[in-house]
């Protein structure tokens, strides 16, 4: 295990000249900073998220990023000690689109979403002044009916494609059937 005095390397010389900060995962599952030369807590990564810290958790062995799973622990741990963002409904959704075509898009379309509403929320919170958690959850509320009609038709994509399928199926048999009346001088 590192000591303060001897865990410098190349990674923390890089992180400390403002790159990306590695943070180091040991085997007895403790996390090293290497800027700081010190041991973190899961709360201490999750303040360098908070903060917007370019950060990378490394196996110290193996070398292998070990990031998404250290971000995924700290969300695990948010929904489970408080009030949780995500509804049962929600995760099931979620682990159904694992393995289903749509598996990509679901991931991309989240990520896209999520950053624009980071965006957006950035922009209101430097064009006003601080919102009082009052303020907020009332527009959150008004903006729940808005949210969910543009999730509404990720629910079940293949519903929405049997659907636009089956429109597109009853046009062209009216575009035939007229065809064919005008052909045979029946049109109505």
């Amino acid at each position: 295990m590192p000591t303060p005095s001897s865990s410098r390397d190349s990674s923390s010389v890089s992180a400390s000249a403002g790159s990306v900060r590695t943070i180091k995962k040991y085997p007895n599952r403790r996390l090293y900073d290497t800027q700081s030369s010190s041991y973190v807590t899961l709360a201490e990564v999750k303040k360098l998220v908070m903060d917007g810290t370019p950060m990378v958790v490394r196996d110290a062995k193996t070398g292998e990023d070990l990031t998404r799973s250290i971000l995924l622990q700290i969300i695990l741990e948010e929904e489970t000690a408080g009030v949780p963002m995500f509804s049962e409904a929600v995760l099931s959704n979620i682990i159904r689109f694992y393995g289903h075509a749509m598996q990509g898009y679901m991931g991309s379309y989240l990520e896209n979403h999520v950053q624009s509403f980071m965006d957006w929320q950035s922009k209101l919170g430097a064009n006003s002044q601080p919102l009082s958690p009052e303020v907020w959850a009332k527009f959150m509320q008004w903006q729940n009916p808005l949210m969910q009609n543009m999730f509404s038709g990720l629910a079940n994509p293949s519903q929405n494609m049997v659907a636009q399928m089956q429109e597109q199926m009853q046009k062209q048999i009216q575009k035939n059937t007229e065809q064919m009346l005008g052909v045979l001088g029946l049109r109505t």
